[in-house]
């Protein structure tokens, strides 16, 4: 049973997101308007260090009035490679950077409205290269023993679903 995108209009645009309007056809043939937001894809990192620590950072999220622990996350600049981005802003909102990334997981938060790719990844190691460029974005950076996490989970402060899911993923790798 899929659904068919026949065509989709421009409702508005920035240079942040894009508004459509698509005419979907449904398998019994009728049609229906759906709005669908277009989205740059989004890196974030972290780095676990060798007491299985990982490095978050507790921010405030004004849309939902929200705290919560993230992985350092941003869009991804046109042209930029994933990897690359999700580098750039672990060390810009950390004042760590990475040592060689690897994939942890891709997520898409929010299928059914918006087309957002998420690209998560971790390092095993990580240098301190100085204060954080963009310390706006959160009000402290701490390393936090994975082994707390699915409690921090439970307790609602991993409040973004990809941010849970990358670090239930390293509890997993690292801890089993």
């Amino acid at each position: 049973m899929q659904w068919t995108n026949v065509s989709e209009q421009n409702v508005y645009q920035n240079r942040w997101f894009r508004v459509n309007l698509a005419d979907v056809e449904l398998p019994d043939g009728s049609h229906l308007d759906h709005y669908v937001i277009r989205l740059r894809p989004v890196a974030a990192a972290t780095v676990v260090n060798a007491a299985d620590e990982v490095l978050l950072l507790w921010r405030h999220r004004f849309i939902t009035d929200s705290w919560g622990w993230e992985l350092a996350a941003g869009v991804v600049e046109d042209g930029e490679d994933i990897a690359a981005a999700a580098a750039r802003e672990m060390e810009e909102e950390t004042g760590w950077r990475p040592g060689p990334l690897r994939p942890l997981l891709t997520v898409e938060p929010a299928n059914g409205l918006t087309d957002a790719r998420h690209h998560l990844y971790w390092a095993e190691k990580g240098q301190y290269t100085g204060p954080p460029q963009d310390a706006f974005e959160s009000s402290r950076r701490e390393w936090i023993p994975l082994k707390l996490i699915p409690d921090m989970i439970a307790r609602g402060e991993v409040p973004a679903a990809n941010m849970a899911a990358a670090l239930l993923m390293l509890h997993h790798l690292r801890l089993g």
